[in-house]
Protein backbone atom coordinates (compact mmCIF):
# COMPACT_ATOMS: atom_id res chain seq x y z
CA UNK A 1 0.00 0.00 0.00
CA UNK A 2 1.61 3.59 -1.17
CA UNK A 3 2.50 5.81 1.77
CA UNK A 4 -0.34 9.39 1.94
CA UNK A 5 1.06 12.19 3.03
CA UNK A 6 -1.89 14.59 4.46
CA UNK A 7 -0.76 17.64 6.15
CA UNK A 8 -2.21 17.36 9.68
CA UNK A 9 -2.11 21.05 10.56
CA UNK A 10 -1.92 23.88 7.76
CA UNK A 11 1.23 25.92 9.32
CA UNK A 12 0.88 28.15 6.03
CA UNK A 13 0.65 31.89 6.62
CA UNK A 14 -0.50 32.81 2.73
CA UNK A 15 -2.93 32.51 0.01
CA UNK A 16 -4.47 28.65 0.18
CA UNK A 17 -5.96 26.80 -2.66
CA UNK A 18 -5.17 23.25 -3.01
CA UNK A 19 -2.07 23.83 -5.18
CA UNK A 20 0.13 25.26 -2.27
CA UNK A 21 -1.11 22.96 0.27
CA UNK A 22 0.27 20.48 -1.61
CA UNK A 23 3.28 22.11 -2.39
CA UNK A 24 3.39 22.98 1.23
CA UNK A 25 2.75 18.97 1.77
CA UNK A 26 5.89 17.80 -0.78
CA UNK A 27 7.95 20.55 1.13
CA UNK A 28 7.26 19.04 4.30
CA UNK A 29 8.11 15.64 3.11
CA UNK A 30 10.99 16.01 1.47
CA UNK A 31 12.48 18.31 4.20
CA UNK A 32 11.82 14.77 6.55
CA UNK A 33 13.79 12.22 4.09
CA UNK A 34 16.57 14.08 2.62
CA UNK A 35 18.67 12.71 5.11
CA UNK A 36 17.70 9.23 4.19
CA UNK A 37 17.86 9.90 0.39
CA UNK A 38 21.17 11.35 0.80
CA UNK A 39 22.66 8.22 2.84
CA UNK A 40 21.05 6.14 0.03
CA UNK A 41 22.31 7.86 -2.55
CA UNK A 42 25.97 8.05 -1.12
CA UNK A 43 25.75 3.86 -0.62
CA UNK A 44 24.76 3.49 -4.50
CA UNK A 45 27.51 5.43 -5.59
CA UNK A 46 30.36 3.73 -3.18
CA UNK A 47 32.22 1.56 -5.34
CA UNK A 48 34.17 0.09 -2.74
CA UNK A 49 30.64 -1.32 -1.06
CA UNK A 50 29.70 -5.57 -2.97
CA UNK A 51 27.03 -4.49 -5.55
CA UNK A 52 24.46 -6.19 -4.02
CA UNK A 53 24.24 -3.47 -1.30
CA UNK A 54 23.93 -0.72 -3.80
CA UNK A 55 21.62 -2.48 -5.81
CA UNK A 56 19.61 -2.43 -2.76
CA UNK A 57 20.03 0.71 -2.04
CA UNK A 58 19.03 1.52 -5.75
CA UNK A 59 16.28 -0.28 -5.01
CA UNK A 60 14.94 1.46 -1.82
CA UNK A 61 15.49 5.12 -3.62
CA UNK A 62 13.60 4.06 -6.63
CA UNK A 63 10.74 2.91 -4.39
CA UNK A 64 10.57 5.46 -2.04
CA UNK A 65 7.39 8.07 -2.65
CA UNK A 66 7.61 10.89 -5.35
CA UNK A 67 6.71 13.80 -2.76
CA UNK A 68 10.42 13.09 -1.11
CA UNK A 69 12.13 14.40 -4.01
CA UNK A 70 13.08 17.61 -4.72
CA UNK A 71 12.34 18.34 -8.08
CA UNK A 72 8.72 18.20 -6.79
CA UNK A 73 8.98 21.13 -5.09
CA UNK A 74 7.18 23.72 -6.79
CA UNK A 75 7.82 27.74 -6.50
CA UNK A 76 4.79 29.20 -5.46
CA UNK A 77 3.80 33.22 -4.62
CA UNK A 78 2.94 33.48 -1.07
CA UNK A 79 0.37 36.06 -1.57
CA UNK A 80 -1.43 34.48 -4.73
CA UNK A 81 -0.46 30.89 -4.86
CA UNK A 82 0.26 31.38 -8.61
CA UNK A 83 3.26 28.99 -9.73
CA UNK A 84 4.23 30.65 -12.81
CA UNK A 85 6.02 33.79 -12.98
CA UNK A 86 7.20 33.72 -9.43
CA UNK A 87 10.83 35.50 -8.35
CA UNK A 88 13.05 33.45 -6.17
CA UNK A 89 14.68 36.28 -4.28
CA UNK A 90 11.47 37.28 -2.88
CA UNK A 91 8.62 34.42 -3.39
CA UNK A 92 6.77 36.35 -5.20
CA UNK A 93 4.35 36.50 -8.69
CA UNK A 94 5.12 39.41 -11.00
CA UNK A 95 1.83 41.28 -10.24
CA UNK A 96 2.29 40.83 -6.51
CA UNK A 97 6.03 42.15 -6.73
CA UNK A 98 4.83 44.86 -8.84
CA UNK A 99 2.08 45.57 -6.23
CA UNK A 100 4.10 45.62 -3.57
CA UNK A 101 7.76 47.29 -4.79
CA UNK A 102 5.25 50.57 -5.51
CA UNK A 103 3.88 50.59 -2.32
CA UNK A 104 7.66 50.48 -0.76
CA UNK A 105 7.02 46.87 0.98
CA UNK A 106 10.06 45.91 -0.40
CA UNK A 107 13.40 46.57 1.38
CA UNK A 108 16.07 47.61 -1.26
CA UNK A 109 13.70 47.66 -3.87
CA UNK A 110 12.12 50.74 -6.19
CA UNK A 111 11.39 51.87 -9.41
CA UNK A 112 14.33 52.38 -12.19
CA UNK A 113 14.33 55.60 -13.81
CA UNK A 114 17.26 57.11 -16.29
Amino acid sequence: MPVQFRAKKLDIGSFINKWVIRDHTKRKVYKEYEPERQALRYIIRNTSLPMRTRAQAQLELSQMHCYTRSTQINNRCLLGGRGKGVFRAFRLARFQFRMNALKGNLPGVRKASW
